[in-house]
């Protein structure tokens, strides 16, 4: 992570993707009046452009959601802000044999209402949240079958297939642990509205579109966090954001993107701070039918757009360009593998090999916060007389079409980012990949006997030259776009100390506030 000088440039496009998220609205939250306020010295305030959908971490799968939850619950898993995996609520793991995973707890560790964490509170999260009844729209723990109580504080997790990367999977979505007696006496409505983990801080005040109020937890297990109070106000706009950080109202503005981040110029207190992180962007095309059933199309496509340039203007270099779907910092990148070179002759060439000389037109779908990238790519692909037709979505409409059975939805081709949070090349592929995954839109059987690989193998030798072989068939058939993987953008108070990690989640435990 390094502070970035104040931006100069004043004509860049506005890109809302890179970190953008839609709310929807969830089960009635508390709205009660505050218990008290924490003196200015020890209260934390965060602006976050999206609300969270609801508390329940087993009914939420967003960005905005977790961010909040994060700071309220523990998981089994966590990643340090050196991107490492780390002991969360199990101290440690082990793998048993291919199918079972076998965590051993903390011991003392307690709910904010008292209520022990143990193997058995483990166990009934885990079931909870792969139960049917429950809904939870978190997919990683799709193989795992059951939870088995070894003793108070151990806990295997057990699966139908092998699962090399299920301990990364539990340092985020799936690996929260939530109270058994308390959802069994209160229920799972009473459970959102008023959210009981062992995190560091614990649930005050959620005020819809407008902020969530946590409190510092005194009996944490890890220490009690330095700040009193934590505070996420919700602010879609990140000019007033900014503006709220100069005033004094907050002191992080996460979620910038490189235009709003220049608004801050040099104003003397506070900084623009940029971190890489593993939210990859990239293109989905259709190669089942049209112009893009042809790979050398596919290829050209990809020859004529310059990617540099896009980042350097666009992104006003707050991105790092990817050779494939993979980010660099997954485990399973191959840096052999380099991406495609700009070559405007090179794609008119092989456009003109498949039949395509006079070019095409292709429709490029995308959500509205990407307006201004989406053009550029369609504006690059010009050059070559491939004329993609821009069709904006809200983000709430692409985000459906997206995860929707229909894999036409979206059109021919369509922009979209992807966050490998776990670290691991195996996040990125699962969707998009196999043939029968619910994003594919590409059918090579070979790809998918590599997938099958690299996902059920335990052996990281077997898994990396899986990965190496996909990403060499990714360059070579192209069934994508590749472009770029974003960084993490944000505006911090110089009073205060606090370090993201390449998931982007606000974690603010160990987050300290200076008084000078």
């Amino acid at each position: 992570m390094s502070d970035r000088a104040p931006l100069a440039r004043r004509d860049l496009f506005k890109i809302g993707g890179l970190a953008a998220a839609t709310a929807s609205l969830g089960a009635c939250a508390s709205t009660k009046p505050s218990s008290g306020q924490a003196s200015a010295a020890s209260a934390l305030r965060v602006s976050m452009a999206a609300d969270a959908t609801t508390l329940d971490p087993h009914k939420q799968g967003d960005l905005p959601s977790m961010n909040v939850l994060i700071n309220i619950f523990d998981t089994l898993t966590v990643r340090d802000t050196s991107d490492k995996l780390a002991g969360g609520l199990a101290e440690r793991w082990e793998s048993k044999d291919d199918r079972t995973w076998r965590f051993y707890l903390r011991k003392n560790v307690t709910f904010h209402n008292g209520e022990p964490c143990d193997a058995a509170a483990v166990a009934y999260s885990i079931e909870r949240l792969i139960n049917p009844a429950t809904q939870s729209p978190i997919v990683e723990l799709r193989l795992v079958t059951g939870a088995k109580v070894i003793d108070t504080h151990t806990v295997d997790l057990v699966a139908k297939a092998p699962d090399p990367i299920l301990p990364a999977k539990l340092s985020l979505f799936g690996g929260v642990i939530v109270p058994p007696k308390y959802i069994k006496e209160k229920g799972d409505q009473a459970f959102a509205e008023h959210p009981i983990g062992t995190g560091p801080f614990t649930f005050d005040q959620w005020q819809r579109d407008s902020q969530i109020t946590l409190k510092a937890n005194p009996g944490y297990w890890n220490g009690k966090p330095a700040v009193e109070q934590l505070t996420f106000k919700i602010m879609p706009d990140p000019s007033a954001s900014l503006a709220a950080l100069q005033s004094g109202e907050v002191d992080i503005v996460t979620g910038l993107t490189p235009d709003a981040a220049q608004q801050l110029g040099d104003a003397p207190g506070f900084k623009v701070v940029t971190s890489p992180g593993v939210r990859t962007f990239f293109v989905s095309l259709d190669t089942e039918e049209g112009p893009l059933k042809d790979k050398r199309v596919r290829q050209a496509l990809n020859h004529a757009l310059d990617v540099d340039a896009l980042i350097k203007s666009v992104l006003n270099g707050a991105a790092e360009r990817t050779p494939t779907l993979i980010p660099r910092q997954a485990f399973g990148f191959d840096p052999a593998i380099q991406p495609y070179q700009h070559d405007v002759a090179k794609a008119k060439s092989l456009l003109a090999e498949a039949g395509q000389a006079n070019g095409f037109a292709v429709q490029l779908s995308a959500s509205t916060a990407d307006k201004d990238v989406v053009q550029a790519i369609a504006g690059q692909l010009a050059q070559v007389g491939v004329k993609a037709e821009v069709a904006l979505l809200d983000p709430a409409t692409f985000k459906g079409r997206l995860v929707s059975d229909n894999r036409k939805a979206l059109g021919a081709m369509y922009f979209v980012g992807n966050s490998g949070w776990t670290m691991d090349a195996s996040s990125n592929l699962q969707s998009f990949v196999r043939h029968d995954r619910r994003q594919s839109r590409w059918n090579d059987p070979k790809a998918d006997a590599l997938v099958d690989k690299e996902e059920q193998s335990v052996d990281p030798k077997v898994r990396q030259e899986a990965f190496t072989e996909l990403q060499n068939m990714l360059m070579e058939e192209s069934p994508f776009l590749y472009l770029y993987q974003a960084s993490i953008l944000y505006a911090v108070s110089d009073k205060v100390q606090w370090k993201t990690n390449a998931n982007g989640t606000l974690a603010m435990a160990s987050t300290k506030l200076t008084t000078s």
